[in-house]
């Protein structure tokens, strides 16, 4: 998919997403996090910053580095994933569900 629609599709970030979990679970942080990286990268650039949308990419970062202890680098984007939800109840529930 990457090759024939191009590296920075808004198609293939759910699959980065994805592949970025997967390495999470495995604790396997120093692969996922460019992963998760990107795939956000790629939702702000093609849905702007703020959208419901771009939530879930936001918090799947700052959960990594909250499994890393990297505290610091995850509250702005746990506080930046629910400024997206905002006004969005459907957004903020999807966020809520992964804790």
């Amino acid at each position: 998919m990457e090759k024939s629609l191009g590296p920075d599709t808004v198609l293939i970030a759910p699959e980065l997403n994805n592949l970025a979990a997967l390495y999470q679970r495995q604790s396997r942080f120093t692969e996922a996090a460019p992963l998760f990286k990107r795939a956000r990268a790629i939702r702000e650039k093609a849905l702007s910053r703020e959208p419901p949308d771009v939530g879930p990419a936001l918090n799947n970062l700052a959960t990594l580095y909250v499994k890393q202890e990297h505290f610091p680098d995850a509250e702005p984007l746990f506080q930046r994933a629910l400024a997206c939800g905002e006004g969005h109840p459907a957004a903020v529930c999807r966020l809520t569900r992964r804790w």
